[in-house]
């Protein structure tokens, strides 16, 4: 919005509207101050997920998402109230706080809270609460445009709305049978394991929730313990699957959706338009994914997604190559193209990296390293979300169109990682995916288990 740029980032509103201007389209935006606000929220976020690491075991996962909701309404208030950058960065970063506690804890709230031939299904609604956000702030967008002076402060003000949800309906939920039977509560756990099964039948359940948290309290640091050979395979996922979904290039594509489609020329107003369009996608993709996951499984959603999403990024970067200099405007016809070509990538994001990189991540950890392997996956997703979000402007205005490529080669990489590396998780029981991995014909070496055997 340019009274948003004119207010805290002039030079950026300068360039963007000096048509003598030097810089190509790709280059208008590159701007480390604008950059740096956008990507505040993934240091505080990165930061913020040790302390709710702490909090998601010693005290729950109910109330480590009201201290999400806490910082989200914090972060609103300070940003539409903004006078200054400082301000505006100030409630960015509590923004990100709450997105650093909300991922740590709501992901495993989920997986926890569902049945395991569900677990799939349930555990995508985060994924959809989050287009549905994207989308909803798209046409939040396009509306306060209108409204001059103040409507970025209505835009960023109204982001209380969902935080007020989030406070208060963590108060109405009930805490996850795991974390009561963990943190001692046993009684209580069953209790709560009875009412969202709807059956008394759920001995064999809470007796194997109960003999996982007898070694999930025998371990005082889960942290180093994630280092042990044993968990190896889960280490190396914590890792990889987050970066992977960064990698896809899903993030620079959705926050600098507007910009994107100015730096080709769309106008203002399209530009609006198309991101409140591929907004809606990801809310198709993420609905798709819901009712397949548990039918077809984790591994075939992010194969076919890795393929679709690698044929889009190439065709685009041929099509920039071929008829797009970067100081010219899009033909109407190639923009149309571009478009579908970005809409179709998303929709490849949406019913694959985009939920399953929460998904699988949340499902694959034992209780007793289960908090401390969320929050790696957490504070990785975030810090490599920082670096991409930091440089993506910079590696615009650089590799122009081969931008595209870059993300393209990353997504055939984690496509061929898939193939041979992550076991199929679909239908079951958490408290049974050790024997996933010991199974699986090159993570089983790392089984205890298995090592044992080979010794007798």
């Amino acid at each position: 919005m340019d009274d948003f740029l004119l207010k805290f980032f002039p030079n950026v509103y300068i360039k963007k509207h000096t048509k003598e201007s030097t810089d190509s389209h790709y280059c208008k935006y590159d701007n480390q101050k604008l950059a740096a606000f956008t990507s505040s929220l993934y240091i505080a976020g990165l930061v913020s997920t040790f302390g709710a690491s702490y909090t998601t075991r010693i005290y729950g996962r109910r109330i480590t998402i009201l201290i999400a909701g806490a910082s989200f309404l914090i972060g609103a208030a300070l940003n539409a109230g903004a006078v200054d950058i400082y301000m505006l960065i100030i409630g960015r970063l509590m923004l990100g706080m709450g997105v650093g506690f909300a991922n740590q804890a709501v992901p495993l709230y989920l997986s926890e809270m569902a049945p395991s031939h569900w677990r799939g299904g349930l555990n995508m609604t985060f994924q959809l609460a989050t287009t549905l956000g994207i989308f909803v702030a798209n046409l939040v967008n396009y509306g306060t445009n209108q409204i001059k002076s103040w409507g970025w402060r209505l835009s960023l003000g109204l982001a209380a709305i969902p935080a007020l949800l989030m406070f208060f309906g963590s108060l109405f939920i009930y805490e996850t049978p795991n974390s009561l039977i963990e943190r001692g509560y046993s009684e209580k756990g069953k209790q709560v394991l009875v009412k969202i099964r709807g059956t008394q039948n759920v001995q064999a359940e809470f007796m194997d929730l109960m003999e996982a948290s007898q070694v999930a309290r025998a371990v005082t640091h889960p942290f180093a313990n994630l280092l042990q050979e044993q968990y190896r395979p889960q280490l190396v996922m914590a890792f990889c699957l987050p970066i992977f979904q960064i990698l896809t290039g899903i993030n620079s594509i959705l926050f600098y959706a507007p910009v994107i489609f100015q730096a080709f020329g769309f106008g203002s107003n399209a530009s609006l338009y198309s991101s409140i369009f591929t907004g809606g996608v990801m809310v198709l993709g993420s609905l798709i994914t819901i009712f397949t996951i548990d039918r077809f499984g984790r591994r075939v959603l992010l194969i076919i997604g890795g393929v679709v999403m690698v044929i889009c990024q190439v065709i685009i970067a041929i099509l920039l190559q071929q008829f797009y200099g970067g100081d010219d405007v899009l033909s109407k016809g190639l923009s149309i193209v571009i478009t579908i070509l970005i809409c179709l990538f998303v929709l490849g994001f949406a019913t694959s990296w985009g939920g399953l990189g929460w998904v699988v991540p949340s499902e694959i950890f034992p209780l007793e390293i289960r908090s401390a392997g969320q929050s790696i996956v957490v504070s990785v997703n975030l810090l490599f979300t920082f670096a991409i979000a930091q440089a993506f402007l910079s590696m615009l205005c650089t590799f122009k169109y081969g931008i595209f490529l870059f993300f393209a080669f990353w997504e055939a990489f984690m496509t061929v990682f898939v193939y041979f590396l992550l076991p199929e998780t679909k239908d079951v029981p958490l408290e049974e995916m050790v024997y996933v991995w010991q199974s699986h014909p090159i993570w089983g070496r790392f089984s205890v288990t298995n090592k044992d055997s080979e010794k007798v």
